[in-house]
């Protein structure tokens, strides 16, 4: 008997293809549940309403105006945490005795949820960027440190021995060869800590109740009533900008290590 074939890799158009007809299935069933009453509109408005709301917000000026305030938040946390995270991590990577002492702090910090820490954000920082930002850097750090670490730990010992024979030091070692085999590591990291970046700069001014940003509309929106929707609309949104994200860093990815197949 032969050995059966393995199955072809889906394309990225069957991908997306497969992924729209999910989301169109979703986008069916809950509104045939609102449709037929078996879910209160009040609670759950149809799935048409909050995308018909979700179009509308584009045209409200102070909805925009939230979203870019998140945006800003999302933006500079995450560059910061990659200004912080890949150096470091080039640092404990390449150095032992740095990584082990270092390991226990780490290991302490890294299990703490971000969200946990906002009721002392708000106490020592206040309200908007000030207390954002360094929350989105604390979450967005440990995806980019963590890849950055793994990264050197997959570096071919055969091609920085070679470079070593030839007369080049620790440093030229590191950028010539360690930082550009470790490059996909740390854009994967990167891309796994956008998300999460987004996800605490929401949730941060949601929880926080007041100032600006997505998270406050939303929060603001359920206190209203029949505000279900505008909470659903939001919540859209956030989705949406989270797929946009994602979307573009894998495109970048892809072009920048065209040459990584894994």
């Amino acid at each position: 008997m032969g050995v059966p074939a393995s199955p072809r890799p889906l394309s990225r158009t069957g991908r997306w293809l497969r992924g729209t007809a999910g989301v169109a299935v979703l986008f069916a069933v809950s509104e045939a549940f609102t449709r037929a009453g078996l879910v209160d509109r009040s609670y759950l408005p149809p799935a048409s309403s909050v995308v018909a709301r979700a179009a509308a917000l584009l045209g409200d000026g102070d909805f925009l105006r939230q979203v870019q305030h998140t945006m800003i938040a999302w933006g500079l946390g995450l560059a910061i945490a990659v200004a912080v995270a890949v150096p470091l991590g080039l640092l404990l990577g390449s150095v032992p005795v740095l990584n082990t002492g270092s390991r226990a702090i780490v290991e302490f910090l890294r299990p703490i949820p971000s969200v946990a820490m906002i009721p002392l954000a708000e106490l020592l920082l206040g309200s908007g960027l000030g207390m954002e930002v360094p929350l989105v850097v604390f979450a967005s750090v440990w995806p980019i440190l963590f890849n950055t670490m793994y990264g050197l730990q997959d570096v071919d010992p055969v091609a920085k021995e070679t470079l070593r024979s030839f007369g080049f030091g620790p440093v030229p070692v590191l950028i010539r060869v360690s930082l550009p085999s470790a490059g996909p590591f740390i854009a994967t990291g990167v891309r796994l800590a956008a998300a999460v970046a987004l996800i605490v700069a929401v949730s941060s001014e949601f929880l926080a109740g007041f100032g600006d940003g997505l998270g406050i509309f939303i929060s603001q929106a359920q206190s209203v009533p029949g505000g279900a929707l505008d909470v659903l609309a939001g919540t859209v949104w956030a989705g949406t900008l989270g797929l946009i994200i994602a979307t573009l860093l894998g495109r970048a990815e892809r072009l920048l290590f065209s040459w990584n197949r894994s």
